[in-house]
Parts: C-alpha cells; sequence; structure tokens
C-alpha cells in the first residue's frame, strides 16, 4: 500500500479541496405567474416554459 513520504500541508490540502463544496440551485421567475422555478425546467405551478404554454395544469 502507497504511503506518502511526507506530511501534506494544511494549505495543500485545502486547496485540492475548494471545489468541493455544495451550490445552491439556480432559481428564477416564471414569466407568465412568478412562482420560483429551476432554470430551464417547466414551470409546475402554471405549466409554461419559454412565454409557452406547454402542458395544461388541472386544479382538484
Amino acid at each position: 500500500m502507497a504511503l506518502p513520504k511526507r506530511r501534506l500541508s494544511k494549505t495543500r490540502g485545502r486547496k485540492r479541496r475548494t471545489h468541493d463544496k455544495l451550490e445552491a440551485p439556480a432559481v428564477s421567475q416564471c414569466s407568465n405567474c412568478l412562482q420560483p422555478v429551476l432554470r430551464h425546467r417547466l414551470c409546475a405551478h402554471c405549466g409554461h416554459y419559454r412565454g409557452r404554454e406547454v402542458m395544461v395544469i388541472e386544479e382538484f
């Protein structure tokens, strides 16, 4: 099993881990009903995508 010859410094290990963080999903507003919607997704509230009605949402 391979072992490091020298101990890595805290800075070197932290530099390697700079890209391992979580990011919040990009949320925008629906152009029709102004509800929060994930980018490039159909609005679950009104069924619009890019200004067009793609799906008819029935309310019970």
